[in-house]
Protein backbone atom coordinates (compact mmCIF):
# COMPACT_ATOMS: atom_id res chain seq x y z
CA UNK A 1 0.00 0.00 0.00
CA UNK A 2 1.08 3.66 -0.91
CA UNK A 3 1.66 6.00 2.38
CA UNK A 4 0.33 9.42 0.98
CA UNK A 5 1.52 12.09 2.71
CA UNK A 6 0.22 15.64 4.21
CA UNK A 7 1.59 18.94 3.53
CA UNK A 8 3.77 18.88 6.36
CA UNK A 9 5.24 15.59 5.50
CA UNK A 10 3.32 13.84 7.75
CA UNK A 11 2.13 10.09 6.69
CA UNK A 12 -1.84 9.92 6.19
CA UNK A 13 -3.06 6.81 8.10
CA UNK A 14 -4.94 4.09 6.37
CA UNK A 15 -8.21 4.38 5.89
CA UNK A 16 -8.94 0.46 5.20
CA UNK A 17 -7.48 -2.24 4.84
CA UNK A 18 -4.95 -4.88 7.09
CA UNK A 19 -5.55 -4.38 10.54
CA UNK A 20 -2.03 -4.53 11.14
CA UNK A 21 -0.82 -1.81 9.01
CA UNK A 22 -3.62 0.39 9.81
CA UNK A 23 -2.62 0.16 13.07
CA UNK A 24 1.27 0.55 12.33
CA UNK A 25 0.25 3.54 10.08
CA UNK A 26 -1.63 5.62 12.93
CA UNK A 27 1.25 5.19 15.31
CA UNK A 28 3.59 6.29 12.47
CA UNK A 29 1.43 9.25 12.26
CA UNK A 30 1.32 10.24 15.95
CA UNK A 31 5.63 9.78 15.51
CA UNK A 32 5.88 12.19 12.82
CA UNK A 33 3.06 14.55 14.75
CA UNK A 34 5.68 14.15 17.84
CA UNK A 35 8.70 15.24 15.58
CA UNK A 36 6.67 18.37 13.59
CA UNK A 37 5.63 19.81 17.09
CA UNK A 38 9.56 20.24 17.76
CA UNK A 39 10.63 21.01 14.27
CA UNK A 40 12.21 24.52 13.96
CA UNK A 41 12.89 25.04 17.80
CA UNK A 42 16.28 25.75 19.34
CA UNK A 43 17.09 23.82 22.79
CA UNK A 44 16.04 26.64 25.27
CA UNK A 45 12.47 26.36 24.10
CA UNK A 46 12.43 22.83 23.83
CA UNK A 47 13.65 22.87 27.50
CA UNK A 48 11.04 25.73 28.30
CA UNK A 49 8.35 24.56 31.10
CA UNK A 50 5.62 26.52 30.04
CA UNK A 51 2.19 25.63 31.26
CA UNK A 52 2.72 26.51 34.71
CA UNK A 53 2.40 24.74 37.08
CA UNK A 54 3.67 22.06 35.16
CA UNK A 55 7.20 21.17 34.50
CA UNK A 56 6.20 19.54 31.43
CA UNK A 57 9.02 20.50 28.17
CA UNK A 58 9.01 19.33 24.76
CA UNK A 59 12.24 17.99 25.64
CA UNK A 60 11.11 15.63 28.17
CA UNK A 61 8.39 14.48 25.84
CA UNK A 62 10.90 13.62 23.12
CA UNK A 63 12.89 11.68 25.78
CA UNK A 64 9.76 10.32 27.61
CA UNK A 65 8.59 8.40 24.53
CA UNK A 66 12.31 7.33 23.70
CA UNK A 67 11.90 5.24 26.96
CA UNK A 68 8.41 4.60 25.89
CA UNK A 69 9.28 2.94 22.93
CA UNK A 70 12.05 1.00 24.62
CA UNK A 71 9.65 -0.12 27.39
CA UNK A 72 6.77 -1.99 24.96
CA UNK A 73 8.61 -3.19 22.54
CA UNK A 74 11.61 -4.34 23.48
CA UNK A 75 11.37 -4.71 27.18
CA UNK A 76 7.44 -6.21 27.23
CA UNK A 77 6.26 -7.57 23.29
CA UNK A 78 10.23 -8.66 23.06
CA UNK A 79 10.63 -9.67 26.54
CA UNK A 80 14.47 -8.40 26.52
CA UNK A 81 16.01 -7.34 29.97
CA UNK A 82 17.21 -4.54 28.68
CA UNK A 83 18.04 -0.50 31.10
CA UNK A 84 15.94 2.35 31.23
CA UNK A 85 17.58 4.76 28.14
CA UNK A 86 18.04 7.35 30.70
CA UNK A 87 19.05 5.41 33.59
CA UNK A 88 17.52 4.35 36.25
CA UNK A 89 17.42 7.72 37.70
CA UNK A 90 15.59 8.99 35.03
CA UNK A 91 13.40 6.25 33.89
CA UNK A 92 10.66 8.32 32.50
CA UNK A 93 12.63 10.12 30.58
CA UNK A 94 11.39 13.99 31.47
CA UNK A 95 14.31 14.68 33.49
CA UNK A 96 16.57 17.04 31.79
CA UNK A 97 20.65 17.14 31.28
CA UNK A 98 22.49 20.02 31.05
CA UNK A 99 24.60 18.41 27.94
CA UNK A 100 21.58 16.54 26.18
CA UNK A 101 20.15 19.09 23.24
CA UNK A 102 16.97 18.23 21.22
CA UNK A 103 19.04 16.61 17.88
CA UNK A 104 20.80 14.01 20.41
CA UNK A 105 17.38 13.10 22.18
CA UNK A 106 15.56 12.70 18.56
CA UNK A 107 18.54 10.65 17.68
CA UNK A 108 18.13 8.09 20.70
CA UNK A 109 14.00 8.16 20.06
CA UNK A 110 14.46 7.79 16.57
CA UNK A 111 16.50 4.80 17.01
CA UNK A 112 14.24 3.24 19.90
CA UNK A 113 11.50 3.39 16.72
CA UNK A 114 13.58 1.86 14.64
CA UNK A 115 14.96 -0.91 17.60
CA UNK A 116 11.16 -1.55 18.31
CA UNK A 117 10.67 -1.94 14.16
CA UNK A 118 12.84 -4.26 13.37
CA UNK A 119 12.05 -6.64 16.86
CA UNK A 120 8.45 -6.38 15.88
CA UNK A 121 8.27 -6.34 12.04
CA UNK A 122 7.17 -10.26 11.74
CA UNK A 123 5.21 -10.57 14.68
CA UNK A 124 1.22 -11.12 14.18
CA UNK A 125 -0.87 -9.44 16.79
CA UNK A 126 -1.72 -11.71 18.53
CA UNK A 127 2.19 -12.61 19.91
CA UNK A 128 1.81 -11.90 23.58
CA UNK A 129 4.06 -10.26 25.39
CA UNK A 130 4.34 -9.82 29.58
CA UNK A 131 4.89 -6.55 31.51
CA UNK A 132 8.15 -6.66 33.13
CA UNK A 133 7.50 -4.70 36.56
CA UNK A 134 5.46 -2.14 37.64
CA UNK A 135 1.71 -2.43 39.17
CA UNK A 136 0.91 -4.70 36.43
CA UNK A 137 4.10 -6.93 36.69
CA UNK A 138 3.84 -10.28 35.00
CA UNK A 139 0.33 -9.26 33.39
CA UNK A 140 0.31 -10.54 29.37
CA UNK A 141 -0.85 -8.23 26.53
CA UNK A 142 -0.93 -8.74 23.11
CA UNK A 143 1.27 -7.54 20.39
CA UNK A 144 -1.99 -5.61 19.92
CA UNK A 145 -2.94 -4.14 22.47
CA UNK A 146 0.04 -2.84 22.51
CA UNK A 147 0.16 -0.99 19.31
CA UNK A 148 -3.40 0.75 20.14
CA UNK A 149 -1.56 1.52 23.90
CA UNK A 150 1.32 3.30 22.29
CA UNK A 151 -1.68 5.03 20.05
CA UNK A 152 -2.96 6.51 22.62
CA UNK A 153 0.03 7.34 24.27
CA UNK A 154 1.11 9.69 21.27
CA UNK A 155 -1.74 11.14 20.86
CA UNK A 156 -2.01 11.57 24.61
CA UNK A 157 1.13 13.47 24.78
CA UNK A 158 0.74 14.95 21.02
CA UNK A 159 -1.85 16.90 22.89
CA UNK A 160 0.65 17.80 25.56
CA UNK A 161 2.81 19.16 22.93
CA UNK A 162 0.10 21.49 21.40
CA UNK A 163 -0.26 23.15 24.52
CA UNK A 164 3.64 23.91 24.99
CA UNK A 165 4.16 24.37 21.42
CA UNK A 166 1.78 26.92 20.97
CA UNK A 167 3.00 28.70 24.50
CA UNK A 168 6.07 28.81 23.21
CA UNK A 169 5.88 30.03 19.69
CA UNK A 170 2.02 30.36 18.88
CA UNK A 171 2.24 27.45 16.65
CA UNK A 172 -1.22 25.56 16.63
CA UNK A 173 -2.53 22.88 14.48
CA UNK A 174 -1.75 19.63 13.75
Amino acid sequence: MTTRTLPDGRPIPHFSGDERAMLDSWLDFHRATLELKVRDLDDAQVRAAVAEPSELTLLGLVQHLAEVERNWFQRTVARLDVPPVYGAENESGYGLDPGRGLDEALDVWRREVARGRELCGGLSLEHTGRIPEGPMAGVEVSFRWVLIHLIEEYARHNGHADILRERIDGVTGA
